[in-house]
């Protein structure tokens, strides 16, 4: 499971890597990625408000329209293992959010984790990758 440590819990950090990340569909959820150190408040790319050891983390989004509480927690307590599982694939500097859909309530944890390897193995998160990699002062230029 996905330690609290690792757990996005601040709205502004959600709506920054909703707002600001590579996004990928999926059958069942969306996944957004933001790379810590670009759109950051600090020009250096790092957050002074939290300790920045441990990476990625993860975010959840399992709305009413998933199912009843019982439901979302389901989901919920999946695509977190899910994402334990494939965490590895990712540069520890990441921030996802998963928006899971409707649909996901009726996938095993097997079939998410399965979808979520695929979306971190797709060529906009490798992009994503590559673009964080590249110095801040060489971004504008």
């Amino acid at each position: 499971m996905t330690a609290p440590l690792h757990r996005i819990s601040r709205g502004s950090d959600f709506s920054r890597t909703l707002k600001s990340g590579a996004r990928v569909n999926s059958r069942d959820f969306v996944v957004h990625l933001a790379m810590v150190g670009r759109n950051w408040p600090d020009p250096r790319g790092l957050r002074r408000d939290v300790a920045m050891v441990g990476g990625p983390w993860l975010g959840l989004v399992v709305s009413k329209s998933v199912g009843n509480a019982v439901t979302r927690h389901l989901v919920a307590r999946r695509l977190r293992a899910a994402f334990t599982g494939a965490s590895h694939l990712l540069p520890p500097e990441t921030y996802v959010v998963i928006r899971a859909r409707r649909s996901a309530a009726d996938r095993s944890s097997d079939d998410l984790a399965d979808q979520l390897r695929d979306a971190f193995a797709s060529k906009r998160v490798a992009g994503l990758s590559a673009a964080a990699a590249v110095p801040a002062e060489r971004v504008g230029s």
